[in-house]
């Protein structure tokens, strides 16, 4: 029979886990308490290895707040104070120094998008530009050339005007003649 699907053995091995957890938790309070460490819950999860969650737990929350009510009083209050006041002050300043360099991060970051951005833009216009130009010197031509061809239809026209205007005045004029010798002759 296999030992991983069995569910007693899974049950003993997680009830063993919890114990040995539980154990660990409770040397890491001690320690703690030993070195003269402030005792927090994470300071007790992080040097036991295991998750704070777990020191909420029963059985295990009332050892932390007795551990911190006997550290509270072998430790005078305004010498913790001085230290946590210069620890926060260093803290802080640390803070600021972080956020500043992630704020230069961020303007160099942003700057370089821009850039980049802003070379693509001159690249993708450039080449728009440079279609668009030859397409427009295209158009030109072309009308150029229609141009060309309707100013020379428009001579050739106004020259056959002008011929059809000599002929009309001299057709007139014969017109005339001959009216005027039809009217003689009667």
């Amino acid at each position: 029979m296999n030992s991983h699907g069995n569910p007693h053995t899974l049950a003993e091995a997680r009830r063993r886990d919890s114990l040995d957890k539980r154990q660990r938790v409770l040397t890491a309070l001690t320690a703690l308490e030993q070195q003269g460490k402030k005792i927090t819950h994470a300071a007790v999860a992080r040097t036991a290895g295991v998750s704070t969650w777990l020191t909420y737990a029963e059985g295990i929350r009332e050892h932390i707040k007795a551990a911190q009510q006997r550290h509270q009083r072998t430790n005078p209050r305004p010498a913790d104070t001085r230290n946590t006041t210069a620890t926060l002050r260093t803290e802080l300043e640390l803070a600021r120094q972080e956020v500043r360099t992630l704020r230069e991060d961020r303007d160099r970051m942003r700057q370089a998008i821009q850039h980049q951005l802003g070379q693509q833009l001159d690249a993708l216009s450039t080449a728009d530009l440079t279609e668009r130009v030859d397409e427009l010197t295209g158009d030109n031509q072309q009308l150029q050339e229609r141009l060309r061809q309707v100013t020379e239809d428009n001579h050739t026209l106004r020259s056959r005007v002008t011929s059809l205007e000599a002929d009309l005045g001299a057709a007139r004029t014969s017109l005339r003649r001959m009216i005027r010798e039809e009217n003689r002759g009667r």
